[in-house]
């Protein structure tokens, strides 16, 4: 059975965030609830705009990295200004598809959601 459209890029997301959430080592019980919390409220956002499904994988990134900062504090720390203090890295584009972790201070691109794994030290 295939999967519809709508439902392939939610799980598509909830994959990408959650290896991003593993490469930073935060991937708790307490956490990956956000992350189900944020998949479900983005689901009546894209079953309402399915033109918007390109970008829900950035949306849902951002909507764990908003929750994160009330529960956990700044994630995901960027790995270029260790010099600097730590400080969170932000998606890009805001609302659009291919959503990067960027450094805003150093503007450089640090990885696409879902690929923290190969430059995040643990």
């Amino acid at each position: 059975m295939e999967m519809n459209p709508l439902e392939q890029a939610l799980h598509t997301a909830r994959a990408l965030v959650m290896a991003d959430l593993v490469a930073g080592d935060v991937a708790e019980a307490e956490i990956v609830s956000l992350v189900e919390d944020a998949v479900t409220n983005r689901r009546w956002w894209v079953e309402q705009w399915p033109e918007g499904a390109d970008f829900v994988v950035g949306l849902i990134a951002q909507d764990v990295q908003d929750a994160l900062l009330d529960s956990y504090g700044r994630w995901p720390l960027c790995p270029v200004c260790v010099e600097d203090g730590p400080h969170a890295l932000d998606v890009e584009p805001e609302l659009g598809a291919d959503p990067h972790w960027v450094c805003t201070k150093a503007t450089v691109q640090v990885a696409p959601v879902g690929g923290l794994g190969g430059v995040l030290r643990r």
